[in-house]
């Protein structure tokens, strides 16, 4: 531990597993205390066996293994009130916020003429408005605190189009305006915004039977390893996937110090994906 983020606090969504519990340990081990919220239940339409309570357990105890303070929240980003209430106590009792990671998202799959309208909708609920309330809920305090930094995770699919995800990439993309357009709103205030954008992340969002069967519809039971030859197809780098850690990583250095006139960037953490 190299102490970059000593005596900050920082909020994640999504923290329960994949990028967002890698982030929270990750921002614990270099001295952060951490909000974690995640809904820990199945959200309608998505394709990603759901986190659970357990999940949200486990990374409350990686943190505390990190000597950091934890305090987790079972929260639907979907629900401004309970975003913002949740973060209000939370501040309260930590006694500021410096960093807010919005990670919370869902996945599904759908063509255009096929997509049910709920799907799209949910998707942005998730992916867009989930992200604003988060953005939303977290502002007056680090306001409060003289200034901060927001990591927005967005995607591969917030910088280029992908097939069958037309909601998905709308999503993404929105997040990239948001951040474009709060980094200027907040600059005023010292807060600095910007996005990751991930390739493939070796989590249960992509780790599951029906993302493997969309890779490889050649095969009736696609393994891991059916699914990271196709995979890999989508980078430069001979890789598959990257590892929640290296998302991680990124949004540390962005939310550090060493990026502190850093804002409004689109930092990719892809393998190349967005270059082919």
């Amino acid at each position: 531990m190299t102490g970059r983020l000593t005596g900050k606090v920082a909020l994640v969504t999504g923290a329960a597993r994949g990028i967002g519990r890698a982030q929270a340990v990750r921002f614990a081990q270099e001295g952060a205390d951490i909000i974690a919220l995640d809904i820990c239940a199945p959200v309608h339409t998505t394709i990603t066996p759901p986190a659970t309570r357990a999940d949200l357990d486990k990374t409350s105890e990686l943190v505390e293994s990190a000597g950091r303070r934890v305090i987790p929240g079972v929260v639907d980003v979907r629900n401004l009130r309970d975003v913002q209430t949740f973060t209000q106590d939370a501040v309260t009792e930590f006694g500021g916020l410096d960093i807010v990671c919005a990670t919370a998202g869902i996945t599904s799959r759908g063509m255009l003429l096929d997509m049910p309208e709920s799907d799209w909708q949910t998707m942005l609920d998730v992916n867009l408005t989930g992200v604003w309330h988060t953005t939303r809920a977290a502002t007056p305090h680090l306001i409060a605190r003289g200034g901060g930094a927001m990591v927005l995770v967005s995607s591969i699919a917030g910088l280029r189009g992908l097939v069958g995800v037309s909601h998905y990439v709308a999503a993404k993309h929105g997040v990239v305006g948001l951040m474009r357009a709060l980094a200027i709103e907040l600059a005023p205030y010292k807060i600095r915004v910007n996005t990751v954008h991930p390739t493939n992340v070796d989590t249960p969002m992509i780790q599951n039977e029906h993302v493997r069967g969309m890779f490889r519809p050649d095969l009736e039971e696609p393994t891991r390893e059916d699914f990271a030859v196709a995979a890999k197809t989508m980078n430069l780098l001979d890789l598959p996937w990257v590892e929640p850690s290296d998302i991680a990583n990124a949004s540390l250095f962005l939310a550090s110090d060493e990026a502190r006139y850093i804002t409004s960037v689109s930092l990719p953490v892809d393998a190349g994906s967005t270059q082919r």
